[in-house]
Parts: C-alpha cells; structure tokens; sequence
C-alpha cells in the first residue's frame, strides 16, 4: 500500500498517527473493563488490569515520541511536554465510550475487541516498526520490541 502524499510535516504526520492510534487503545481498555462489569465469563477485572497496565507502561515512549519532535521543531520543554500529555488524552474518552458501549450492546463485544486489536497491528507494522529500522539502532528497537512483548506476557500470566 502506497503512501498518501502531503504537504504536512513529518513530525505532524507522526504526532497525528500517535494521537489517533491512542484511540483503539482507549477503547480496548474500556472494553475490557465493560465486559468484566457486563460479567461476561472471559472477562475478568485482573485481565483488564493487567491490560491497563501494559498500555500505561507502552504510553510513557509513546509520549516521549511526541514530544521530542516537537521539541525538535524549536518547541519550549513546557510546550513539548504538554503535546506529549495531550496526545494521550483521547485514551479516557474513547474508554468511557469502550465500557458504555459494551455495557449497553453486550453483542458488540467481539467486534469491539477485534477493532482495537486490529487497529492496534495496523499501527504497528505499518508505522511504528519501520520507523524503529529508519535512523540505524535497529538492534535497539528490535531488542525493546522483544522487550515490550516479554513484559506483556509477564502481565498477562500474572494477571489473566
């Protein structure tokens, strides 16, 4: 798949990517926590838990991502850093909106989770993995992406 040309930034290309990708993320938290209140079987409050974490702990580089740069850019550190927080604040409201909607149509569940997740892959493997091989520490971003999954596993044993 080819990519969309534009005039915009690559920084406000990838400041945007992060922001909407924050979405699903939200939204698989919110999912997760409406269908262990909904009392649906395969979901439990530890695995939403352990789901929160995980997605808390992936935010902080996520921020760190928006915010470098921009701070690249000539942004003061102040400026920097709230661009870093405001990207993420899609997180809770597409949350809310996850659990309201389960709650509401227990039937949408698997389609809701689905979304996120393949929304979540998408995002991955179309933007965050050849960005990570672009500037030669692909070992680096290899050895953190071994990292990262290693840690969920670890969540998902201790809390699932």
């Amino acid at each position: 798949m080819g990519r969309v040309k534009t005039t915009w930034r690559h920084t406000t290309l990838l400041v945007l990517a992060i922001t909407l990708h924050n979405f699903p993320e939200g939204l698989a938290v919110g999912v997760a926590f409406g269908a262990a209140a909904a009392g649906l079987p395969s979901a439990t409050l530890p695995a939403a838990i352990a789901l929160t974490i995980g997605i808390g702990i992936q935010n902080l580089p996520e921020g760190m991502a928006v915010a470098l740069p921009v701070r690249r850019m000539g942004a003061s550190r102040v400026k920097s850093f709230w661009y870093g927080q405001l990207s993420g604040m899609i997180e809770p409201v597409a949350g809310v909106m996850g659990a309201a909607i389960v709650i509401v149509a227990r039937s949408i569940l698997p389609y809701a989770l689905a979304f996120a997740a393949g929304a979540m892959i998408f995002i991955v493997i179309e933007e965050v993995i050849p960005e990570s091989q672009h500037s030669g520490n692909t070992d680096l971003a290899t050895l953190g992406a071994m990292l990262g999954f290693a840690v969920m596993m670890v969540l998902d044993l201790a809390f699932g």
